[in-house]
């Protein structure tokens, strides 16, 4: 299983913070956000790792080089940023035919159970997982995307940005995926708000040909770093370990 870490988008929410440096490059605690997807590629034990660049996407190139704690790097440029999706399949090539491990190198977590993740999609076959978290205040899940399941956690519905969630389940961007995701990019409808495709739609539509997709509890706290405020989320979080 191979691990895809996109990291490629501007951050201009964050202002000045990400003016002259890759967002997923800001540094939390003493080293790049980035960095926090990346131990987590190595705790999954991936065959590889594979970053998809863009804004200043030679900042990360140049403080990681060609592996990462033993494990290989191969960087792919994604030359314009329409997107998740649109950013996947600019790795197709990379990916090859192996299943894969999807992180956003802006999102942070604490706690992150990857490994047991894997070993969860593994043990029941599955052809997606969707790493969640489950939150106090139901709002947040506005930012991301919600989730409506079965009993068994097995996804019956993903929401992009949802107006009013219906429950407290965050999706986050952190999901594990068949090989064959990959078919059904062509199969993904475009948003007609953002003008790209989403990763909720894609997911979408191998659930709704019958794919097994089922959602795991992935972190106990999560953050997906936009604005400056968000920072100081994931410190406060730090601060209680």
């Amino acid at each position: 299983m191979k691990t895809l870490i996109l990291a490629a988008g501007r951050g201009k929410r964050l202002g000045e913070l990400s003016s002259d440096r890759n967002k997923c490059m800001l540094p939390i605690r003493n080293k790049p956000l980035i960095e926090y997807s990346l131990d987590s590629a190595i705790q999954i034990d991936t065959s590889e790792i594979i970053i998809v660049t863009g804004y200043k996407g030679d900042e990360i190139v140049k403080r990681y080089g060609p592996a990462y704690q033993g494990k290989h790097i191969v960087y792919v440029e994604q030359n314009e940023q329409h997107g998740l999706v649109h950013a996947i399949e600019c790795a197709k090539d990379a990916i090859g035919s192996e299943d894969f491990m999807l992180m956003l190198g802006d999102e942070l977590m604490i706690n992150p159970r990857h490994k047991e993740m894997k070993e969860f999609f593994n043990e029941k076959e599955l052809f997606g997982v969707c790493g969640v978290v489950k939150v106090d205040d139901i709002n947040l899940v506005k930012k991301t995307y919600s989730v409506i399941q079965a009993d068994d956690q097995r996804v019956i519905r993903l929401v992009e940005k949802p107006n009013n969630p219906q429950n407290n389940i965050m999706g986050t961007g952190n999901c594990v995926f068949r090989n064959k995701i990959l078919s059904y990019i062509s199969k993904t409808p475009i948003n007609q708000n953002r003008g790209e495709k989403e990763l909720t739609d894609l997911i979408q539509c191998a659930v709704d040909e019958g794919k097994p997709v089922f959602t795991f509890d992935i972190c106990d706290h999560y953050v997906n770093v936009n604005i400056p405020e968000e920072i100081k989320k994931v410190e406060s979080y730090f601060s209680h370990l």
